[in-house]
């Protein structure tokens, strides 16, 4: 039996702090907050995504950086075992649209109690209030092995508490989140400890965050949601990110599902040319051909009004001013004298309505973070550290990240049962 550290309360420390006691091992988890799964209680909107019922091809679809590492520990632990884990513990799911599961009370509180009940049961000693200052690591002596059978630079010998106090242990899962909402405990302090330990820390970034963008009227469209559009995402020519779905007009730039997932995908290429373009296809489902005959029936219709009361029919209102000044034609100008040249210009605007990209917003808004400890550094089936024996990292402090979804979540799980599962 060894004596296991779990810094960190959120998903992936109390999962980890489950299987580290269901192996009789004597487990403390030190969370700095006044409660545990603070981050985990606002996810999916406060209902809790807790994962995703894809299949495993769609599961690794699903990841952005580094989902080679995540091989051992998703078919050790996977979404169909993370469903049957939190049956087992008398929470009650169901499947909505996109395979997303949630509790079927569609309270996130009530998967933190599932996991704070079990974590009682099996005499998990939670610390909260308590920040930890410093994971500390002995030189490894002669034979020592940490993760991968590499011989150990160092050996895990205690935390250091923020009040001074020192506690030993035989084994650390960091398991401290990253530096998306801050305000629920998330400041990085996991890569510090890395750092510490030797380990590289990769670029760290926000991510699944709305993005800026330069035009200003863009506040015109504030609040407006657009359905069933086709958005792409373009650096010069080349097409970095094309997605079908939902998108939202905000008061700096673009949000919503497809925007959010764009993110994950333009984020480092954005930093790096500061601006990239945003192309939408407002009618996806027409052709060019398609829809040049549906706007040529919209002005036959309308063929005595002003161009800028003859396409109400083809836009939400407040898209239709930005359309009509975007087109270049003659707001005042009746339809039955607009050229075929500018209906063709017009139909193109429509298949082709382009913003330019600034920025990403910062990590108050993103829903996780991009970048983390190395994961070349970890060993993939134990997320035991290669350079520290008895040191484990799990859940968003990796350089691991998916789309949205439950995706993200699903990591926590599985790196945190790695991590747990490996202890004895």
């Amino acid at each position: 039996m060894s004596k296991v550290l779990v810094v960190g309360g959120g998903a992936a420390g109390m999962c980890a702090a489950i299987f580290a006691a269901r192996n009789g091992n004597e487990v403390h988890v030190y969370e700095k907050n006044e409660k545990l799964g603070k981050k985990l209680f606002i996810t999916g909107k406060g209902r809790c995504n807790v994962t995703n019922a894809c299949d495993m091809e769609d599961l690794f679809g699903a990841m952005v950086s580094n989902g080679k590492f995540m091989y051992s520990s998703f078919y050790g632990f996977g979404n169909q075992e993370v469903m049957e884990f939190f049956e087992e513990l008398g929470l009650k799911l169901k499947i909505e649209r996109g395979n997303r599961v949630f509790p079927a009370s569609d309270h996130s509180s009530d998967v933190i109690k599932a996991l704070e009940k079990e974590m009682k049961a099996r005499g998990v000693e939670v610390h909260l209030y308590t920040t930890v200052k410093r994971v500390v690591a002995l030189p490894a002596g002669e034979g020592a092995e940490a993760g991968s059978g590499k011989r150990a630079e160092s050996v895990f010998s205690h935390l250091e508490l923020a009040d001074g106090t020192i506690v030993d242990g035989d084994a650390c899962v960091i398991a401290t989140g990253g530096l998306s909402y801050p305000t629920t405990g998330s400041t990085g302090d996991g890569y510090g400890f890395a750092k510490d330990l030797g380990h590289t820390v990769t670029d760290l970034a926000p991510s699944l965050v709305p993005i800026e963008v330069r035009e200003t009227y863009i506040k015109d469209l504030m609040g407006l949601s657009l359905k069933n559009v086709q958005a792409a995402v373009y650096d010069g020519k080349k097409e970095l990110y094309s997605e079908f779905g939902e998108m939202l007009f905000t008061h700096f730039g673009v949000s919503g599902p497809i925007i959010i997932s764009a993110s994950a995908y333009i984020g480092r290429k954005l930093k790096e040319k500061k601006e990239l373009r945003l192309v939408i296809d407002l009618k996806p489902a027409l052709s060019m051909e398609q829809l040049d005959a549906r706007v040529l029936r919209e002005f036959e219709v309308n063929h005595n009004k002003q161009f800028k009361n003859a396409v109400n029919a083809l836009f939400p209102a407040k898209l239709i001013p930005v359309m009509v000044k975007r087109s270049g034609i003659d707001p005042e100008k009746k339809v039955n004298v607009i050229s075929k040249e500018e209906r063709l210009t017009f139909v193109h605007l429509i298949k082709n309505l382009e913003f330019t990209l600034t920025g990403l917003r910062d990590y108050k808004e993103a829903i996780i973070t991009r970048g983390g400890v190395n994961v070349k550094e970890i060993d993939p089936s134990t997320m035991q550290s290669k350079i520290t024996a008895g040191v484990y990292f799990a859940g968003e402090v990796l350089d691991v990240d998916a789309l949205t979804g439950g995706f993200n979540l699903q990591i926590a799980w599985s790196t945190g049962c790695a991590a747990g599962e490996s202890i004895w």
